[in-house]
């Protein structure tokens, strides 16, 4: 591994380069933080995807493209006179400081789910109004779900034991099984998020993420059913001229695969 003073040269290259870009490259001049702002996003989901996959090649390269996208903003932000890389830095670990008072202070603390309630009740003394404040609008509802249910765990509300949230996950089954025989589509899909949003406080009993779990899964369906359109056109037939029965078969073969 490089040595520190080895990383602090590679992130003084990186400033570098950054500056010559932002000086000299006709598309990097042009950018702004609102024309950055989805390139940012596609290349955070891209290094989701390298995690998930375990490829520690590839998360190398995403965790590359993202630390660029923040070298930019912070480029940006200091051509306004806002801030720079430095303050950006300077701000988080000050912010790191301050909530861990376990490490930079006298707090004592027995385990991590002690660490995270002091984080949210620490938060709160810094004047957010309320534990949820830091829970991105924009974020996918499943992840949403899981930080919401996450943080206000932080500070208390939450249940006791799995086996309760369990019976909850059951009781809206029932809920929304009986709006499904009503036929009515609004009370069926607020019962629906019910389900979800009940499933997902489940996993998180479970220490399991709700959303690396079904990305996981949609991974598995798009593999398996490639491999049944490859079979199929192997075969010289089109999926939509055959069976279930016959799709079927491929279906089970991928499974071994």
């Amino acid at each position: 591994m490089n040595s520190r003073e080895s990383q602090l040269l590679a992130f003084d290259r990186l400033l570098t380069i950054m500056d010559e870009l932002r000086a000299q490259c006709p598309w990097d001049k042009k950018q702004t933080m609102q024309t950055l702002r989805h390139l940012t996003i596609e290349e955070t989901y891209e290094l989701g995807d390298a995690i998930l996959d375990n490829d520690l090649e590839e998360i190398k390269k995403e965790l590359g493209d993202v630390l660029l996208h923040i070298v930019f903003y912070a480029k940006i932000g200091s051509e306004t006179q806002h801030f720079d890389i430095a303050d950006v830095a300077n701000d988080i670990c000050e912010k790191l400081i301050n909530r861990h008072p376990h490490i930079y202070g006298d707090v004592v603390v027995e385990n991590e789910e002690e660490v995270k309630q002091n984080w949210e009740r620490i938060k709160l003394k810094e004047g957010k109004k309320s534990v949820l404040e830091g829970v991105p609008n924009g974020l996918p509802a499943l992840v949403k779900a899981n930080r919401i249910q996450d943080k206000v765990a932080g500070v208390g509300f939450d249940w006791e034991k799995p086996e309760q949230v369990w019976e909850k996950v059951q009781e809206e089954l029932e809920e929304f099984q009986d709006e499904v025989k009503d036929g009515n589509l609004d009370a069926m899909e607020a019962e629906f998020g019910d389900v979800l949003f009940s499933m997902v406080n489940y996993a998180r009993f479970l220490n399991i993420n709700p959303e690396n779990a079904l990305e996981r899964t949609n991974k598995k369906f798009i593999k398996r059913f490639q491999y049944l359109e490859a079979k199929a056109k192997e075969k010289g037939k089109a999926l939509k001229d055959m069976t279930l029965s016959e799709m079927d078969v491929f279906w089970e073969e991928a499974k071994t695969i």
